[in-house]
């Protein structure tokens, strides 16, 4: 078991007496990856971030309408543990041995699946910040009361990226993918070629490759890849397994030979920068970091992230800041003194803004969020990595509507979709 405790406090909090802050703090269970291949493109950015939050929050520097201290008036006390070990047991031991008032992490699919039923069970206030997978509340918690999700889930990637590739011009006709042999890229791979299908490109599907979660190791699969000689191939990898599939598929050529998509792909900004090809299409799985809108949130997170890490933030953190302002809405919103069950009936349903924009939590009864998507083409403006030729889809026109599912939507041919 790997946990590290921090209180993130500032300023005159510094001073308070043991005793008082415990009494007057806020315990947040912050669940990230501190260790294995996922920990240096989501967890250390994911932890950076909430450290950032917490700290700014407790000291009243966050922009309106976030600018009172902590949550409530009481300390934010963090408790970050390893999103690698056991997640049905840290969960357990952070509700029921730490006593945290509410849960904010998780990055895997995986591990998002084994805690939503526990979230329930212990009846904990619970925001998941990453995890894409539309099974969360269509198939494990289908009647969610403490669970949340701050940040759009696989079909808004899936469907906005097919859109992109139809919007841009690519030649669909023979169509791969290589997705991650589990929820997160067996969902991405279905929602992909399913709205392929409902916008009638009439593409030819010439590969499917699943490699284990973490094989670290793509050989087999990128020969297979360039053995089909697609036109398009689709990639929904994260963390470690996305680095290692740019640096040993780029060198055979396979994004010389075919379009490359990586729902996945402004993660890798500041770890592979000159590894990446320029023009493979990437997004930041919603309006994150480089598709984010210009706004005081977006500017103040930016600059305060870059300057204190000495790096961009990537998605990854900019969707922790979401989910941590989203539990503070929350929180504030049912009053002082509310409890996790207070919190969770305010957040249902709930508008709130974020450096990204407005977060909608209109889907899942008012648990999942909507936001919109942008993807854009890999550039090197200068040494400094960006986008170009971006498009960006809003929450309507590549989310489904809350009374159908993602399938039935794309089988339905978008029904309902609201798109420029």
């Amino acid at each position: 078991m790997k946990t590290c405790v921090f209180a993130l406090t500032l300023g005159t909090a510094l001073a308070s007496s043991g005793a008082v802050m415990a009494q007057d703090s806020f315990k947040i269970g912050v669940p990230v990856f501190l260790s294995g291949a996922a920990a240096g493109p989501f967890g250390e950015p994911e932890k950076q971030a909430a450290e950032l939050l917490f700290d700014a929050l407790n000291a009243g520097e966050v922009p309106g309408p976030y600018n009172t201290v902590g949550i409530n008036g009481r300390t934010i006390e963090a408790r970050f543990t390893d999103e690698a070990s056991d997640a049905a047991v840290e969960y357990r031991n952070l509700v029921e041995r730490d006593g945290v008032d509410a849960v904010i992490g998780y990055t895997s699919s995986g591990n998002c699946k084994t805690v939503a039923p526990l979230a329930e069970e212990l009846e904990t206030f619970t925001v998941f910040v990453d995890c894409g997978t539309p099974q969360i509340f269509e198939e494990v918690v289908t009647d969610p009361k403490f669970l949340f999700r701050t940040g759009p889930t696989a079909t808004s990637d899936a469907v906005g990226a097919a859109r992109y590739l139809v919007d841009s011009g690519a030649d669909l006709s023979r169509v791969a993918g290589i997705n991650q042999n589990y929820a997160w890229g067996q969902d991405n791979w279905r929602d992909f070629t399913a709205s392929l299908k409902a916008l009638d490109t009439g593409s030819e599907i010439v590969s499917e490759q699943f490699p284990q979660l973490g094989a670290g190791q793509y050989g087999a699969e990128v020969s297979a890849l360039l053995t089909s000689s697609p036109t398009v191939v689709f990639n929904s990898f994260w963390g470690g397994d996305l680095e290692a599939f740019v640096l040993q598929s780029a060198p055979r050529g396979l994004f010389a030979r075919s379009t490359v998509l990586m729902t996945c792909g402004e993660a890798l900004f500041p770890t592979i920068t000159k590894d990446v090809p320029e023009g493979a299409i990437v997004s930041a799985r919603g309006p994150f970091s480089v598709f984010a809108p210009e706004n005081e949130l977006s500017t103040w997170f930016s600059a305060a992230y870059e300057e204190r890490f000495g790096t961009m933030a990537t998605y990854p953190a900019w969707k922790m800041a979401q989910a941590i302002l989203g539990a503070k809405a929350a929180f504030e919103k049912a009053g002082e003194g509310a409890t996790g069950a207070d919190a969770a009936a305010a957040f249902a349903g709930m508008e709130f803004e974020a450096p990204s924009g407005t977060v909608k939590m209109a889907n899942a009864n008012g648990h999942q969020a909507i936001q919109g998507i942008g993807f854009g083409t890999y550039a090197l403006v200068d040494g400094e990595p960006t986008v170009e030729n971006v498009k960006f889809y809003e929450a309507e026109c590549t989310s489904p509507p809350a009374d159908m599912t993602a399938a039935a939507w794309i089988e339905a041919g978008f029904e309902g979709a609201i798109c420029d």
